[in-house]
């Protein structure tokens, strides 16, 4: 029967070592990056960028406007609720004077 050998320090410092350097070799074959490319790609994110702020501020236009309607709108209707309460405390004062005339012509 042969037992699973543990590797030793000296080892596992060893292929820690190669693939440190397995990795650097990748990184230095990497191709540089091309200016043309990278001011293509910075262009486009500004453009994207530029695209979402607009679409942020019209969003928040919308609903800017949304809520000066629904002021607009409850001003409105507590103004007719006004009007209707004032029409009907001149329609009572308009009856009570009705009544009052014919009391006193009733009397005479």
């Amino acid at each position: 029967m042969s037992f699973f050998k543990d590797p030793s320090f000296q080892e596992r410092t060893a292929l820690a070592k190669q693939a440190r350097l397995k990795a650097l070799e990748q990184l230095k074959a990497k191709p540089p990056v091309d200016e043309a490319v990278l001011a293509e790609r910075k262009a486009a994110f500004e453009a994207k960028r530029e695209a979402e702020a607009r679409a942020r501020e019209a969003k928040k236009a919308a609903r800017e406007q949304e809520i000066a309607d629904k002021k607009a709108k409850a001003l409105e209707e507590a103004s007719r609720k006004v009007q209707a309460v004032v029409l009907s405390e001149a329609e009572k004062k308009a009856a009570r004077d009705a009544r009052y005339a014919a009391r006193k012509n009733r009397k005479k």
